[in-house]
């Protein structure tokens, strides 16, 4: 199985677009918490790994451009696909059997402004 290329800019507004049946360009740059909560749950199911976000990173998404870093650095920090769940804490918990966390395998991204890779 093949990692999908991390989503740009307009992969994000497209996402978006389908919260609420709107076209792409109606998308506003400000993203509400409703609004940043679906387009990480249709982010996690299309690209098949799950988002570690703590409650601080969560809030410092407020536009389409912060979620575009967060969501391509998740992509980024996954990897190639393989079998099963993407290295997500919970994936490395069940693939080990022992209930405690893969220590390598949460994809969380990287504080706004951080280098990237």
């Amino acid at each position: 199985m093949t990692r999908l290329a991390p989503p740009d800019r307009t992969d994000v507004l497209a996402m978006l677009a389908t919260f609420a049946e709107r076209s792409p360009g109606a998308v506003q740059d400000t993203l509400g918490s409703l609004e940043l909560t679906w387009l990480i749950a249709e982010f996690e199911q299309r690209f098949d790994i799950e988002l570690e976000l703590s409650d601080e990173r969560f809030e410092t998404i407020r536009t389409v451009d912060d979620a575009t870093e967060v969501l391509r650095a998740a992509v980024l920090a996954a990897g190639p696909a393989g079998p099963g769940p993407a290295h997500s804490e919970a994936a490395g918990r069940k693939a080990s059997g022992s209930g405690a966390p893969d220590p390598g395998a949460t994809a969380e991204a990287p504080p706004a402004g951080a280098a990237r890779p």
